[in-house]
């Protein structure tokens, strides 16, 4: 202990007298600076006010979005406004691209908007096994290999493209990536990080379901480092007194998804594996909010507990 104490006093005359705090600000991001938010969280709410929605969501204090929707049907420069006037960042984006004559024209547009990881529908890039904006939880998902292997192609190809407007592409993942492929020695998620380059896409790590579907969270960081440089944070319950018979998608369907801290996944020791993933953002998303009678307070409490987490 003392010779730590000289150490750190040492660091501190070297540094020109600054403060312990200021030594252990310098060790990682802080990440309660960055909170960010999917506003499929808050889709019941969106049509009705959406202006008045990302307000709030900024008011609560969320730095940074995910739209699932087509951006309020405004083009990029009014949607970077939007975004602007409430000092929101949108990092990435779940209503993607669409292949086509114009996709470098649509990626010309996220670039304004500020996007650096996207989906391109037709390109293998869809919300995992479940699909796009529509969720479709535990749904089942193409079991031969070969399937797994043209989807990474896919994604490498469309990877290749968006990499000249400075974006990778992403992959989302349900729980239905975990279940075994025909060969049963892997699954969907592990073709894909392998068949995939880390150059031109970024996994999305969704942690709530990727925990429902009995991932230890922890150890794919360790397994493939650098990899997940995108989060969805979610938390649920019914992860730990899981049936092992179940397969992850029956225990997604089982599952019930709660604001972030009330769950069982143990977020403190996930963020602090933040650096070994290679995490640059990450979202809170609640699925079900809306069931908890106010979806925006809903995303209000996951923000102050995970918040106290990272205090």
């Amino acid at each position: 202990m003392t010779h730590r104490r000289s150490f750190i006093q040492h660091l501190a005359v070297s540094a020109g007298a600054l403060t312990l705090t200021d030594l252990m600000a310098q060790t990682g991001p802080d990440w309660k600076k960055q909170m960010g938010l999917e506003l499929y969280t808050v889709r019941d709410i969106l049509p009705k006010d959406y202006e008045g929605t990302l307000a709030k969501v900024a008011e609560i204090g969320y730095k940074e979005v995910e739209p699932a929707d087509p951006y309020n049907n405004l083009d990029p420069k009014q949607y970077r406004a939007l975004l602007d006037r409430y000092g929101l960042t949108m990092p990435s984006t779940h209503s993607g691209a669409t292949d086509g004559p114009n996709l470098e024209k649509q990626l010309e547009g996220f670039q304004i908007m500020g996007i650096k990881y996207t989906e391109v529908r037709g390109g293998g890039g869809n919300r995992g096994a479940g699909g796009g904006g529509g969720r479709a939880a535990g749904a089942p998902i193409a079991r031969p290999v070969e399937s797994a292997k043209r989807q990474a192609d896919d994604l490498n190809k469309y990877g290749a493209i968006v990499k000249k407007f400075g974006m990778k592409m992403l992959i989302h993942n349900h729980s239905g990536e975990f279940e075994m492929l025909d060969d049963h020695k892997q699954t969907q998620y592990d073709v894909l990080l392998a068949e995939t380059n880390p150059e031109l896409v970024a996994m999305q790590l969704d942690i709530g379901w990727a925990a429902v579907a009995g991932q230890n969270i922890l150890e794919m960081f360790a397994k493939h480092p650098g990899r997940f440089e995108l989060w969805h944070v979610k938390d649920a319950l019914g992860i730990k007194n899981a049936d092992p018979k179940m397969s992850p998608s029956q225990r997604q369907r089982a599952a019930k998804l709660v604001p972030v801290g009330l769950g069982e996944v143990d977020y403190r020791a996930i963020f602090g594996a933040a650096k070994q993933a290679g995490m640059k953002h990450f979202l809170i998303e609640q699925d079900n909010a809306a069931e908890w009678g106010d979806s925006l307070a809903a995303a209000r409490v996951s923000f102050q507990n995970l918040s106290r987490i990272l205090s």
